[in-house]
């Protein structure tokens, strides 16, 4: 009949069926490739990206100050082994700083450990009007002795090189500050935050008192218009 179809020489035979209970063969271009069905390298349960870059710090921006960097040496068997030594001072300007030191062997490293150590290290400081302290401090440390005042608008940071960057990082606008005895950056540093941490708001030494701002301003000698309107200005 013309319907039926000859088999003719040398075409290539049909591959016989599958018997009951054996898988179906797979040729070399299906089923996706080597993987098969499994839906790539992965098995169909898609590759997971820890590459992505994390920022630490929330998102915000950190002022950074160098301070101080210093060659350093250490006395090993063989000789010496020269390493550098970074203070850093870090802040948000906003009313929070913090420093900190690192050792390495190379400048950038020494740098950024010290960096990763004061981001640790930061405290809060209550500003007054955002651009002042509060009242006056006195630090000691070691051989180190700051004296910090607050100062109206307009007078700037009159203060030396390793405290200027403190109050620069901090956010401060208008200080007036005294070193006495040592000129070593780590013990100003040092001297500094110890007068900073013992800053203290209106609001914090109301709430600890159970008072008002305003009763506190008053007992200045203030009148009661004036207390209110100072008080309501206490932002921290």
């Amino acid at each position: 009949m013309a319907d039926e179809v000859q088999n003719v020489e040398g075409a290539p035979e049909a591959a016989p069926a599958p018997t009951e209970g054996q898988a179906p063969r797979r040729g070399r271009g299906g089923g996706g490739g080597r993987d098969g069905g499994r839906g790539g390298r992965d098995g169909g349960r898609g590759r997971r990206d820890d590459r992505r870059p994390r920022d630490d710090d929330g998102g915000e921006e950190l002022i950074e100050k160098l301070v101080h960097i210093n060659r350093v040496s250490k006395t090993v068997k063989g000789g010496k082994r020269f390493g550098f030594a970074a203070l850093v001072v870090v802040g948000d300007g906003k009313g929070r700083a913090g420093f900190g030191h690192g050792k390495a062997r190379e400048v950038p490293e020494a740098i950024s450990k010290a960096t990763a150590a004061a981001k640790k290290s930061m405290i809060r400081v209550p500003l007054r009007d955002g651009r002042t302290l509060h009242h006056d401090g006195l630090g000691h440390f070691g051989a180190g002795m700051v004296t910090l005042r607050s100062a109206p608008a307009g007078t700037g940071i009159i203060a030396g090189g390793p405290m200027r960057a403190v109050f620069e990082s901090l956010g401060v606008a208008d200080v007036v500050t005294k070193s006495n005895g040592t000129s070593n950056p780590y013990n100003m540093i040092r001297a500094t935050f110890e007068a900073l941490g013992e800053q203290t708001s209106p609001k914090s030494v109301a709430q600890r008192r159970g008072k008002k701002v305003s009763d506190l301003i008053k007992r200045g000698g203030a009148s009661d218009r004036a207390a209110e309107a100072e008080a309501a200005a206490v932002t921290e």
